[in-house]
């Protein structure tokens, strides 16, 4: 049915994986607070944990798989590593991530809350 669409197409495999593990990884509270402070600007660990309200060992982690995902890149200066988000692609979904936040329906969000925890319940 899809198929028959004009200009249908489906990313591939790689794709949809790769879109996955960077969708997981922007799933923790700390890790998008990290990131939108690197999008103000280079950064340490030091002050990302400051900025993030966690410590800096939970923080070190943090960017360590972020810069594995291809999220963030670190600069070494002497014995400190600056970090700063990756590219324009982290802003544009983070930002997106976040107006999207601001305009759920929270009220309907809440009742399908209820609905799963209250499974006899009838809508």
């Amino acid at each position: 049915m899809h198929t028959s669409l004009p200009d249908f197409d489906m990313p591939n495999e790689e794709q949809v994986h790769l879109a996955a593990e960077s969708f997981r990884l922007l799933s923790d509270p700390t890790r998008i607070k990290i990131l939108w402070a690197l999008l103000q600007g280079e950064s340490s660990v030091a002050c990302l944990a400051e900025l993030a309200d966690a410590a800096p060992t939970a923080v070190s982690q943090h960017l360590a798989k972020l810069r594995l995902a291809g999220l963030v890149k670190g600069r070494r200066e002497g014995t400190f590593v600056y970090y700063r988000a990756a590219d324009e692609h982290v802003r544009r979904l983070l930002t997106e991530g976040l107006y999207h936040a601001d305009h759920i329906d929270r009220p309907a969000l809440e009742s399908d809350q209820h609905a799963v925890a209250e499974p006899g319940r009838t809508a």
